[in-house]
């Protein structure tokens, strides 16, 4: 029989595997009023945080591969939302920068984000969501670490 502490870190990594799964699922079809899919959304989110980056740096912090960050861009570009310019140090390069449609677009995908957020957070204290964030911020760290070798009881 698993002890406790091992089954209360299964039920945390299950639970938050489905909060994930549920705001990606409803996210998803927020955005998919506004003609979009989650990750055109994310993109143009961070297109508007970073302009001028390139597909490469863009697909590094949408954590998917080079081509599939290509076929992504094609599909912004089809819909008059991304322009895609040769960088000047090296042409092979393109960079990412958002047009003035997508600006407007990137206003009400943030509008949606918020409401998503909003229903997330409902009913929860602003004390609790900051414990939870420091909780999580700890969890991805550990992550980046690597896996540790002790029994998993807490520091």
């Amino acid at each position: 029989m698993k002890s406790r502490p091992a089954t209360l870190r299964s039920d945390v990594t299950n639970e938050l595997a489905t909060a994930s799964r549920k705001m990606r699922t409803g996210f998803d079809a927020l955005v998919r009023t506004r003609g979009l899919t989650l990750a055109r959304a994310r993109a143009l989110m961070l297109l508007a945080r970073h302009p001028g980056i390139s597909q490469t740096e863009l697909a590094g912090l949408l954590e998917i591969e080079n081509p599939t960050v290509v076929r992504l861009l094609d599909g912004l570009e089809k819909q008059g939302l991304i322009r895609r310019t040769p960088a000047e140090t090296d042409r092979r390069v393109k960079r990412i920068d958002l047009t003035v449609e997508a600006e407007d677009q990137v206003d009400e995908i943030e509008d949606l984000a918020e409401v998503m957020r909003g229903t997330m957070a409902r009913g929860i204290a602003e004390a609790d969501l900051t414990v939870t964030l420091n909780v999580l911020r700890r969890m991805i760290a550990n992550l980046e670490s690597g896996p540790a070798a002790d029994d998993g009881e807490a520091d």
